[in-house]
């Protein structure tokens, strides 16, 4: 074996992991970077009957209400999340959640359960949730079956 293999044999450990942590920044940087993903719903939205789940790709999001107090939990942690109650002129009003137990559980009371109460009752809602540079949005209507 010559100086030059043995030398090639020494460096090249180092160029690998040198190489993973290069990519590994790189990957980090394009996820920082600004950008606006539309969440859209899997199938018929109810959220009294806690049946209401936002998809975009891996990223999932539950929207369920008990006794007044609305709850959104997602599939990755989340750095803010604000529901959006919108009336029958279009107006929002907007209810910033509150991390619990940890960033992937997001609550506030809302008065959505009052609204959705009865049988067949209709609400337009949307949803903002931040993941870094990320801004996953929704615009849906939740319908009560049950």
């Amino acid at each position: 074996m010559n100086k030059h293999v043995k030398l090639a044999f020494m460096v090249a450990p180092i160029l690998a992991i040198v190489g993973f942590i290069a990519a590994d920044f790189y990957k980090e940087s394009e996820a920082a970077k600004d950008k606006i993903v539309q969440l859209v719903t899997q199938g018929h939205c109810d959220i009294v009957n806690k049946s209401c789940v936002l998809v975009s790709g891996e990223f999932k999001v539950n929207v369920s209400d008990e006794a007044g107090v609305t709850e959104v939990n997602s599939t990755f942690p989340l750095d803010s999340a604000t529901l959006f109650l919108v009336d029958k002129n279009n107006k929002m009003t907007p209810y910033p959640l509150g991390m619990i137990k940890n960033p992937y559980y997001w609550r506030n009371n809302t008065p959505l359960g009052q609204l959705l109460a009865n049988k067949g009752a209709s609400q337009k809602l949307r949803l903002i949730a931040k993941i870094k540079g990320g801004q996953y949005i929704s615009e849906f209507s939740s319908q009560t079956v049950k």
